[in-house]
């Protein structure tokens, strides 16, 4: 409790140099700064997903249907899940799982690698956050 009252003269005497116009400043670049958050930092839409196995392509499904797609591995089959817009690994014989857990792939330039099984999912889109090289 001393700070808050430590706090109250110091918070006076700052609130004596704003003056009315101050605060709508304030509002306004706050929302500036809302607003381009929300534009900014959106991933690009994705229209297709892009499924490679050994370093080559094995796929490339449009994000449009439903389906479900076998991809052989060196350690077994990864079962990859479409749903129009997004994207997953539903599973995979590696054993952490970590391309599993990745859940959900719905914006343009995700990616899912199951190393050991030597698969990958990539969706792409027109733009995207981020190309795979720097992620």
């Amino acid at each position: 409790m001393k700070s808050a009252a430590a706090l109250r003269p110091w918070l006076a005497a700052w609130a004596a140099y704003l003056r009315p116009g101050d605060g709508l400043v304030l509002v306004l670049g706050l929302g500036v700064c809302i607003g381009a958050a929300l534009s900014l930092w959106q991933g690009g839409r994705p229209d297709k997903a892009i499924i490679k196995t050994r370093g080559e392509v094995f796929l490339e499904v449009p994000l449009s249907a439903p389906r479900i797609i076998e991809v052989p591995g060196p350690l077994g089959i990864t079962r990859i899940e479409i749903q129009p817009g997004k994207a997953r690994v539903a599973s995979d014989p590696g054993l952490r799982q970590y391309c599993v857990r990745q859940g959900w792939l719905n914006t343009a330039g995700a990616v899912a690698i199951c190393a050991p099984n030597q698969v990958s999912l990539a969706l792409s889109g027109r733009r995207s956050d981020y190309d795979s090289l720097n992620y």
